[in-house]
């Protein structure tokens, strides 16, 4: 399912911008930031160079964010990002602040010269809505600084006065060490913004953006391009140049059909919606089925469910926009090719003992309705699954297929009714010795059925299961299903309509697997502790059907 791939790379991609400050605000259920209004699009993006490798900006006075949170997170953030540097926020920042907070990897390094390491640049752009104040506060903190030892350094550049500093250097470093000494530099420029850059020059190519139109982000006709995806009443996006951010994380570049991604951030009654665009660098291949309405497969995914795919025509999904994408990350990532339902859905065993590939011998011949859900058991550690799909021409001869291979690796198929229903059980058949009974002087034997997937031909569908149990639940959930639970249902009408399926995911009943699955997603839910501990469950769909472009979105929904 190279689908859920691209959620994967998506969910990913949105964390940078959930830890910027939207992290703390988890009372979103009951107090929507739509009340809030956005400044719109970063303005700072003047600033910053077509070339840069990623640029994020809050578009939200964080003031205006701590109605909002709960336990205070957003003060200790504070906090944190001031610590023994002196600066009192409430008395020194607060006053001038403005509505937007912009962080950019400028460049992959400063002097552009590898023989001396690489230093990347960065960028913080704030806009102020009281310009002598904010030259006040960036008069102080160099105050500060040379207190603590730091060389000053004044400049005038293009009308603009620069200040910048360093650590005196010691004699017995070395010429890399000196480049990555902790320097800061500093800026008000007009009436609008204050910049701070890790070096100077940082900030002189930052104005010379400015003067030089087509230097900057906003003359790029792709930026041009994807910002018209966002939302006008977005609170927070990303602009990420792929190719150098793939170079810069030392990754393949092979297979580079998208150049460019923009991410956002809105939130409404019931949660957060993260919705991002990459674009290609052609015309990519055309989008898989669009949906406008849930697949009605759903019926058969009991309501308990703790992750569910939804969607259409999966024979398809290797010559649409979403796998031409997924070729892309594993080119770029290195990663194995093999059947990714491994990635989340515990089928890598099955498939192991029939001897089957699940793209191969089943996805490729459903072109209409699927569904896939995941029901944990009572140990908790391991799950049940269900695969509904719906009938075609070639589901006779794939079926067929599917006994040939199960008899060729020893399974046993046998048929019997589960209360009104034929079944279908695949069933591997071992011996047991038994040293108990009425001759206790001897051993008995007995024969013991492992089955390791159940079939049911049920309307217009078929319905596959990995035990009795769960086939059970499958044909008795018409009226507990997904369907019909309301958290289900307030997810996917955030959802824009027509789209390419689901992905629902219940995160209380799916943390272990995807913990298990994504090891990375322990050190995530430390930064983002506020943002995970209120969590209650994910959407992911895909959208749209411009075919340079693949757009997509994230529902989070919090507890009340």
């Amino acid at each position: 399912m190279m689908q859920r791939l691209f959620f994967r790379v998506l969910a990913a991609s949105t964390i940078m911008l959930l830890l910027i400050g939207l992290t703390a605000c988890n009372g979103f259920a009951k107090n929507p930031l739509t009340r809030i209004a956005p400044t719109g699009q970063s303005k700072a993006a003047i600033f910053v160079s077509k070339q840069a490798p990623v640029m994020g900006s809050m578009l939200v006075n964080p003031e205006r964010l701590q109605a909002f949170e709960r336990d205070g997170e957003l003060s200790k953030i504070k906090t944190s990002l001031l610590a023994n540097t002196g600066i009192d926020y409430q008395q020194e920042i607060k006053p001038w602040l403005g509505n937007e907070i912009t962080l950019a990897v400028t460049t992959l390094d400063i002097d552009h010269d590898s023989e001396n390491g690489q230093q990347p640049g960065y960028l913080m752009a704030l806009t102020t809505t009281q310009p002598e104040k904010s030259r006040e506060f960036v008069k102080l903190l160099f105050s500060k600084r040379v207190l603590a030892g730091a060389n000053l350094t004044t400049e005038q550049y293009k009308g603009v006065k620069l200040i910048s500093d360093n650590q005196i250097p010691s004699t017995s470093l070395q010429p890399e060490d000196i480049k990555n000494q902790n320097s800061l530099a500093g800026a008000v420029v007009g009436n609008s913004f204050v910049l701070f850059a890790n070096h100077p020059k940082v900030l002189r190519e930052a104005i010379n953006n400015v003067q030089v139109f087509d230097l900057n982000l906003t003359s790029s006709a792709k930026y041009q391009k994807v910002i018209q995806q966002l939302p006008k009443e977005a609170q927070a996006v990303a602009f990420l140049n792929l190719p150098i951010v793939a170079k810069w994380q030392g990754l393949k570049r092979d297979a580079q059909t998208y150049d460019n991604q923009i991410i956002s951030l809105v939130s409404n009654s019931n949660g957060l919606l993260a919705e991002t665009a990459f674009l290609g660098n052609e015309e990519t291949l055309p989008p898989i089925a669009q949906l406008s309405k849930p697949v009605d497969a759903l019926q058969y995914i009991p309501a308990s469910a703790s992750l569910a795919v939804a969607g259409a025509n999966l024979n398809s999904l290797g010559d649409s926009d979403l796998g031409q994408l997924w070729q892309q990350l594993t080119a770029a990532l290195s990663t194995s090719t093999e059947d990714v339902t491994s990635l989340f859905l515990p089928l890598t065993d099955v498939q192991k003992r029939w001897g089957i590939n699940w793209k191969e011998d089943i996805f490729n011949w459903v072109q209409g309705e699927y569904a896939i859900g995941l029901l944990p058991r009572q140990d908790q550690t391991t799950f049940d699954w269900i695969f509904v799909a719906e009938k075609s021409e070639q589901t006779p001869a794939a079926i067929s297929r599917l006994d040939t291979l199960a008899s060729s690796q020893g399974l046993s198929l046998s048929s019997f009714p589960l209360d009104e229903q034929k079944i279908s059980a695949w069933t591997q058949l071992t011996t047991a010795v038994n040293t108990s009974g009425e001759a206790k002087d001897r051993e008995l034997f007995t024969i013991e059925a492992n089955v390791l997937g159940t079939r049911a031909d049920v309307g217009n569908y078929e319905i596959f299961a990995s035990s009795i149990e769960a086939m059970d639940k499958a044909l008795t959930a018409k009226d507990n299903s997904l369907m019909t639970n309301p958290r289900f249902n307030e997810s996917i009408a955030v959802i824009p309509q027509p789209n390419q399926g689901y992905i629902y995911i219940d995160w209380t009943k799916s943390h272990d697997i995807l913990e298990r699955q994504l090891p990375i997603l322990k050190f995530v839910e430390v930064l983002g502790k506020p943002f995970f501990q209120n969590l209650r469950s994910l959407t992911m769909s895909s959208y749209g059907n411009d075919t340079e472009l693949l757009k997509g979105g994230v529902f989070f929904q919090f507890n009340p």
